[in-house]
């Protein structure tokens, strides 16, 4: 079977979130496709496999990191999305069936992609002793961003200070299910983002995650809040890095970006 490795959310290869992806007749044993998760090694693998006509979605869709299945994954199903589009698989708009309920991708003539997600029902929360010392610098904010993500996000002072940022990721996985999602606004929005993040989930096996769909449900609302506009630009602002465009629209959360396919290859085992 053909397995390929997509870059998620950028237009260029060896830049956003790299994400295998493996088309399926069927869902193998649990075991088998956490090995082809841990062998591939990027922080996510998309496994699809079409369903049958009057089903509650086109395709069923499950992710796996290096070390565990999740219940929400946005780069890999941009990246499985790009390969149903690309290699004729499945034309148009697609309904993928996940833990998260039916997701939803629309490709576009200019070759992105729009995903339609939950929106994540971020609350205000209490920081927690020793999370500052853990991530390096001093939260203004945090917010509980709700089961589906399981992460805890921290508003940081300015821009310089979330790039800069090298924590403690032992530590860091004691504050949240999943990790860290450090934010602050944009320096200069005249350089095409209003926001930027970067998101360390040690407890799931990812250090520093590239660019984060699902972060954003919770970036989204929180920054449109705060600049009083739907519609953003976020810069996940990590070594590979890479933009995504949101809009909210109330339970729902909308995901644009691009995708580009850098290898194919043939699984043996």
């Amino acid at each position: 079977m053909r397995i390929r490795i997509v870059d998620a959310f950028t237009d260029r290869p060896f830049a956003g979130n790299p994400a295998g992806v493996v088309l399926l007749d069927a869902f193998p044993d649990d075991t088998w496709l956490q090995h082809v998760a841990r062998e591939v090694n990027h922080p996510e693998t998309g496994f699809a496999h079409r369903l049958p006509e009057g089903a509650e979605a086109d395709w069923a869709l499950r992710w796996f990191t290096p070390a565990v299945e999740v219940a929400m994954c946005g780069h890999a199903t941009l990246a499985t999305a790009h390969v149903l589009a690309t290699t004729g698989a499945h034309t148009g708009t697609v309904r993928f069936a996940t833990r998260s309920g039916v997701l939803v991708a629309t490709p576009h003539e200019d070759g992105s992609l729009t995903l339609d997600f939950p929106t994540a029902p971020i609350a205000p929360a209490e920081l927690p002793d020793g999370v500052a010392d853990a991530l390096g610098a001093q939260p203004l904010t945090a917010l509980d961003t709700g089961t589906d993500i399981g992460d805890l996000l921290l508003e940081l002072a300015d821009e310089k200070t979330v790039r800069g940022l090298t924590p403690d990721l032992r530590a860091l996985g004691r504050y949240s299910e999943r990790g860290i999602i450090a934010t602050a606004r944009a320096e200069d929005p005249s350089q095409g983002y209003d926001f930027v993040s970067r998101c360390f989930f040690p407890n799931v096996g990812i250090d520093e995650d590239h660019v984060t769909g699902s972060a954003h449900t919770a970036l989204a609302p929180f920054w449109s809040d705060r600049l009083g506009r739907p519609a953003l630009t976020g810069l996940q602002a990590s070594p590979r890095s890479g933009l995504v465009r949101t809009e909210v629209r109330g339970d729902r959360t909308l995901l644009t970006g691009r995708a580009i396919t850098v290898i194919e290859g043939e699984l043996l085992a």
